[in-house]
């Protein structure tokens, strides 16, 4: 089978904003889609980490992802988070979600309650026997603490109905391995900003990106100059978001995003407890850097 190229290039974790009442601001979310759309992202990704899926009630969730669907101008495929440590509630989640305008699901690895690589193995074979539209795994060992193996992710991509994984391990070597080794239509994105040209110069399809919530254009521009062969352009847009994709996490995400967005004047940057939202000392970082590199 030919690769899904829907979600090749950048997909943008968003955000969910909040108002002063920490209710969902579905005008400030209007607004980010326009902005992400406007910049010309590839597709979007709707209750993902980024979006604090945590403390975001099953009614919300399926609530953003309809006002999501319905403000698709542009059509773009939809990416929608569906996952967890137990895999009968997420099983649950599944029966009883419409899939309609959704194009594929993306299931983070079981958090917390640490199972063996035989365990997640059968954990995403349940989850695709199950899903009615593709599935892409996320590996991300900072907030589950296990990391799904290159053994492990080879073997999940035999499943027909799992098509690619997003990965933000930070490993170089595994990368490389995965890329060697998973079949040509396997979709390998990037879950770091900061290493999205290093993976693609050796053979991953792109990102799905904290960044591009606040800077979309520069951030698709960064990626396709990489999957199209420019790695000194690339390069020369990488090296510029360096600082920020350290401060972006200092207080942890989406914190310092939301601080971004609010600059921006797309929406504020609350978020929900136990998250707080960004320090006078890093609201004044971000927005130096933003300056300081014609971002505003």
């Amino acid at each position: 089978m030919p690769l899904d190229s829907r979600f090749k290039g950048v997909g943008a974790a968003l955000i969910t904003p909040f108002d002063e009442k920490n209710e969902i601001d579905y005008p400030g979310l209007k607004k980010l889609i326009d902005l992400v759309t406007d910049g010309g992202v590839d597709y979007l990704v709707v209750q993902g980490t980024t979006g604090e899926s945590p403390t975001v009630t099953s009614k919300e969730k399926k609530d953003i992802l309809a006002f999501t669907i319905k403000n698709n101008t542009k059509s773009l495929p939809i990416v929608y988070g569906v996952g967890g440590n137990d895999t009968r509630a997420v099983l649950e989640t599944i029966s009883n979600t419409d899939f309609s305008g959704v194009d594929a699901i993306l299931s983070v690895c079981p958090y917390y309650n640490k199972p063996s690589q035989d365990g997640i193995i059968a954990h995403f074979t349940a989850i695709a026997d199950a899903s009615p539209v593709p599935v892409l795994l996320y590996n991300v060992p900072g907030r589950t603490v296990i990391n799904m193996k290159a053994d492990t992710i080879v073997a999940l991509s035999a499943h027909p109905n799992i098509i690619g994984i997003k990965d933000a391990g930070g490993s170089i070597e595994q990368s490389m391995e995965l890329a060697a080794r998973v079949p040509e239509d396997f979709i390998l994105l990037s879950g770091d900003d900061n290493l999205v040209t290093t993976m693609v110069s050796v053979g991953w399809h792109g990102v799905i990106s904290v960044i591009a919530n606040a800077f979309p254009r520069e951030f698709t521009d960064l990626t396709w100059h990489a999957l199209e062969g420019r790695f000194p352009e690339a390069a020369k847009l990488q090296l510029a978001f360096l600082e920020f994709d350290t401060l972006l996490y200092i207080e942890s995400n989406p914190v310092g995003i939301k601080k971004c967005l609010e600059i921006k004047g797309i929406c504020s940057s609350d978020v929900r407890l136990p998250l707080l939202k960004a320090t006078d000392k890093l609201g004044a970082q971000l927005e130096n850097a933003m300056k300081r590199e014609g971002f505003i």
